[in-house]
């Protein structure tokens, strides 16, 4: 923790709205983007996965974000772009709804008769372990979980005990929210730096400080949507926004994919065509202006 106080201590420049973890409020059903991107000058050699931490973001993002620099050696007085601002993926009334695309995690929620919603990155499942998308509920949670080893896991390294206890050593974090399919959950980690990216067996892994932020909010039976969307389209302020996450599809599809989700919002017309195609090409994952 020391680590990432003196990194931002380091930084020339801190937003206000460096708290990307925090509420944002939902003024309307028409609310699309929240939170705001900023730029910062390095004054000190740290790394992009040191700063994803920092400023609550994921690996991919802030790389994505970043494409000119060198993740490790970004240099001082490197200008970097701090991916804190997003399109909603779709507006609920409560509830999670987890976009793999993004790596990112939204949850809906309302105090008295005001709506906010809150976002976290995410690790998801690697290549053959893919997290399952659909709609589902949280059915069991618990702080402090043991961590009964896979099969798959002790077959890759037969030295791993049958079960992990509470403490540095455990995969599941200090937190775990059962979902209502098989084994699968949203739980923290031991390895934070793997957040941001596609590398556990299949669960949702949140950064330590998020998991247990979000633990308490969560119910039993808070409604856990997955799904995965590169593609997401909105309007801020009379202006047709898009953000583009990097995707397996050929950028052909990206681009249908893109005409159809502005139909279906009605927003096709007011788009600039140059726009669209170079915000696919570029996938930074940033929301950016193709309005004409």
């Amino acid at each position: 923790m020391y680590k990432f106080v003196i990194i931002l201590l380091c930084l020339l420049y801190v937003p206000s709205n460096i708290a990307a973890s925090g509420a944002f409020p939902i003024e309307n059903d028409h609310t699309s983007l929240i939170g705001k991107s900023s730029t910062l000058i390095l004054k000190n050699d740290v790394t992009l996965i040191e700063l994803a931490r920092a400023y609550d973001t994921g690996y991919n993002e802030i790389v994505d974000a970043n494409k000119a620099i060198d993740p490790w050696v970004p240099g001082k007085g490197a200008r970097v772009v701090l991916p804190i601002s997003w399109l909603l993926p779709e507006m609920i009334d409560k509830g999670i709804i987890i976009n793999l695309a993004e790596l990112r995690l939204y949850y809906f929620f309302s105090i008295q008769e005001s709506r906010y919603v809150k976002t976290y990155p995410l690790g998801i499942g690697r290549q053959g372990f893919n997290t399952p998308t659909g709609t589902y509920k949280i059915s069991y949670m618990t702080k402090d979980p043991v961590w009964k080893t896979p099969e798959v896991s002790r077959k890759e390294n037969p030295e791993l005990p049958l079960y992990v206890p509470p403490g540095p050593e455990n995969p599941l974090g200090g937190f775990w929210m059962q979902l209502s399919i098989g084994t699968y959950g949203i739980h923290g980690t031991n390895k934070p730096y793997g957040i941001g990216r596609s590398v556990s067996q299949g669960c949702i892994r949140l950064y330590p400080e998020d998991i247990k932020d979000l633990y308490s909010y969560v119910r039993l039976g808070t409604i856990v949507k997955v799904i995965n969307e590169p593609v997401k389209v909105g309007k801020h302020n009379n202006s047709v926004y898009i953000e583009v996450h990097r995707a397996e599809q050929p950028d052909a599809e990206i681009v249908q994919l893109a005409i159809n989700n502005l139909n279906r919002k009605h927003l096709l017309k007011n788009v600039d065509t140059v726009l669209l195609i170079r915000a696919i090409k570029s996938a930074t994952g940033l929301p950016v202006i193709i309005s004409r």
